[in-house]
């Protein structure tokens, strides 16, 4: 009943309008019925009272029972509904951008084998815990790369990140900007939502203000790359995750940053899948047997109700 009185309402409201011509119906066919109506212009009243059969008793007229047939018709037709139903398309989990920094510090061998190979296995980690949810993969040092576009075969990304090295890269420096505003470009692109994360050792110095705005909205993992005491020094580090208004996430040997990471994804926010908006169950068609009973009704001519 609480579900019932918190939830109840009409999915077509202006259905009621439809009252105003039933009421007009019925004040026509009551007046049409009146056989009285015609005589009382010649016959005194006082008199004609005494001349009609049936004087004193009140009937239930079938233009009454018409009446409220109209009544029913018109709240199914408005769509009564108290209940939802379930979304056909199931929980949608919007893809992920991998944001990975490709330069000589990331084979520093503070963290075994190297950074970057440890940025790797954080990376394959996240792609297992997501279960083959679409994601897809940046690369940057001086200048920013899509590698891939969201995919949902992890063993792509996967590869793709391991083929990865500052070798390879064009140009040396670190343009994280860039490569957030390519991640969220691409996401964007793609048209269902999305969050990126980030994966880096540090960020470079003045880089933070760059940042201010890059993500355009999109939400921010930062994955650092390096040993705690590092993180925890590293001022443009710090200033870098502000200015995105990252979640900033360490390094563990026990997987509770993997785990942290893909709450994070799990939670970001996805595009509407078209045809996915709220759905409610419509409760009018259970008043189809009361209709249908008012108009076998119809065809009575009525009932004397006791003085």
């Amino acid at each position: 009943m609480s579900e019932f009185a918190a939830n109840f309402h009409l999915l077509r409201p202006w259905g009621l309008l439809l009252l105003l011509p039933a009421a007009a119906l019925w004040w026509f066919v009551r007046n049409a019925g009146d056989t009285t109506r015609r005589w009382r212009s010649v016959i005194d009243p006082d008199l004609l009272k005494f001349l009609v059969v049936g004087r004193g008793e009140r009937r239930i007229a079938p233009h009454d029972v018409l009446l409220l047939a109209s009544l029913v018709v018109v709240v199914a037709v408005a769509g009564p509904t108290w209940r939802r139903l379930p979304s056909p398309f199931g929980e949608q989990v919007p893809p992920a951008m991998f944001v990975l920094r490709v330069t000589p510090s990331m084979t520093t061998t503070d963290l075994a084998p190297t950074r970057l190979d440890r940025a790797r296995q954080k990376i394959a980690d996240v792609l297992k815990a997501r279960d083959g949810l679409s994601s897809g993969l940046i690369a940057y040092s001086g200048s920013a790369h899509l590698v891939l576009p969201p995919t949902a075969d992890p063993s792509v990304v996967t590869g793709m990140a391991g083929a990865l090295s500052p070798a390879i890269m064009p140009r040396e420096g670190d343009d994280l900007a860039d490569a957030v505003k390519l991640a969220a470009r691409t996401l964007e692109d793609g048209g269902q939502g999305g969050s990126i994360v980030v994966v880096a050792d540090t960020v470079a110095p003045g880089e933070a203000e760059r940042l201010r705005g890059a993500a355009d909205g999109v939400p921010v993992t930062f994955l650092a790359t390096a040993p705690p005491q590092a993180v925890a020094a590293d001022t443009n580090l710090a200033a870098s995750v502000s200015a995105l208004g990252a979640r900033l996430v360490s390094t563990t040997v026990d997987g509770e940053d993997v785990a942290t990471i893909a709450r994070r994804l799990a939670q970001a926010p996805g595009a509407p899948v078209p045809g996915s908006a709220e759905r409610w169950q419509e409760a009018g068609y259970w008043l189809t047997p009361l209709i249908a009973l008012m108009a076998l009704l119809w065809f009575r001519r009525g009932w004397v109700l006791p003085a």
